[in-house]
């Protein structure tokens, strides 16, 4: 599978054409998806840790889900317009600053124990994430060959893995690790202020570094799809389906898993929940390399349509199941799941041409689905069980597998 979008790479001093030049700029954007996996990692572990410290309902508590993903959705097109104006290397910058801005900001919701400070921090973060993911997914996918821009985003996108699964790890010793960690929000503050000082850090590298400036044409698209509108490329408005309800699932499955291990009857605790939570995700980046491996051999399609009934058959588990089966099945649901951003993503740009950096954007967007999804799943645990909340990622997979199976074609 081939992004069919070449990339021009313009340069002033510096030719940034051949391949030992590109491979600094892949690496150094390559880390941000560290960064934002990091932040993701904490999420969910802050979720319970705020159900405890700031009294707040499960409902509620997914409303740092929403704060979260609800800026993807409200600044994916103007960070995609920012890209368009003035490129990459200042839209990551500006990402970069609003990421550790919004990790400054947990200083002050920690000090008046506010869980609305702490939306407010979350959304201005993760504001800088929309700008960091808007660019670097993109510019991943144009940075070398296209015949390989599918396996270079799935590689770039380990390392989002890897993050994540240190978030829980760290949030865990942290904010459940001892009895006084665990009934106040010191550890929250200390944690985000470090954050804040790194990713600010990082802002300055990018600031020093120069990066290749890479603009879309298309020279390989069909006639019969070149120069279309938009919106009227099939495999995109697909993929935008296909991605809202694939990070819907992404996001509800992970919101909950602290809470469906607590109750799942089989005597596990906060901290103990924690390190399954990042087991889990430690399986999610080792799915990525798996993933980015098979597509050596497989059509990505192919590859996504299976693991998406897979996870289907091993939600109904975590609906049905008791004791530690419905648990491991939780588990190694984020093994398969993990290859579908990458690969929707990648499928949806597919053909684009000069609407890359645009349709990057509402893709992007579709990230608000992980808005939704926490807040449905934890209004049906409070009001039925968590296991019976795990409905709505099987839901989400139906739609994955359809696009899998037929969405994903160019028409």
């Amino acid at each position: 599978m081939a992004i069919h979008a070449q990339a021009t790479i313009a340069t002033s001093s510096k030719n940034f054409t051949n391949g030992r030049s590109l491979l600094v700029p892949l690496i150094l954007v390559t880390s941000l998806f560290f960064l934002w996996g990091m932040a993701y990692g904490l999420l969910d572990v802050l979720n319970k840790h705020f159900q405890e410290t700031l009294n707040v309902t499960k409902s509620r508590s997914a409303l740092l889900q929403a704060a979260y993903f609800g800026a993807y959705f409200l600044l994916a097109l103007p960070a995609g317009f920012l890209m368009n104006r003035y490129g990459y290397k200042r839209g990551i910058i500006i990402g970069l600053l609003l990421y550790s801005v919004g990790a400054f900001l947990f200083f002050p919701a920690a000090e008046k124990s506010s869980f609305n400070l702490f939306l407010i921090a979350l959304f201005v973060l993760a504001s800088g994430l929309t700008c960091l993911e808007t660019a670097a997914n993109p510019y991943v996918t144009v940075l070398g060959d296209p015949g390989s821009a599918a396996f270079r985003l799935n590689l770039s996108q380990c390392f989002n893995g890897l993050g994540s699964f240190l978030g829980p790890i760290v949030a865990a010793n942290l904010f459940f690790g001892d009895a006084q960690g665990s009934g106040n929000l010191d550890s929250v503050r200390l944690v985000y202020l470090v954050i804040g000082g790194v990713v600010l850090i990082m802002a300055g590298i990018f600031f020093r570094t120069k990066l290749p400036d890479i603009r879309e044409t298309d020279n390989t698209v069909s006639p019969t799809t070149e120069g279309k509108p938009l919106f009227k490329h099939a495999n995109f408005k697909g993929a935008v389906v296909a991605q809202f309800f694939y990070i819907a699932a992404q996001v509800g499955a992970a919101a909950l898993f602290i809470n469906y291990c607590t109750e799942s009857g089989v005597n596990i605790d906060n901290t103990r929940a924690s390190y399954l939570l990042a087991v889990s995700l430690l399986l999610f980046t080792v799915g990525r390399f798996s993933g980015t491996a098979l597509m050596r051999r497989f059509q990505p399609n192919r590859i996504l349509t299976v693991f998406a009934l897979i996870d289907l058959a091993l939600c109904l588990i975590v609906i049905f199941g008791k004791g530690w089966i419905p648990v491991y099945s939780l588990m190694s649901l984020f093994f398969f799941k993990s290859i579908m951003f990458p690969t929707i993503f990648a499928l949806g740009l597919k053909g684009l041409g000069q609407h890359t950096k645009r349709g990057a954007s509402f893709l992007i967007m579709t990230i608000a689905g992980g808005a939704f999804a926490p807040y449905v799943m934890g209004v049906i645990a409070d009001k039925s069980s968590t296991a019976m909340a795990y409905s709505v990622p099987a839901i989400c997979f139906l739609v994955v597998i359809w696009y899998g199976w037929r969405g994903y074609r160019i028409k």
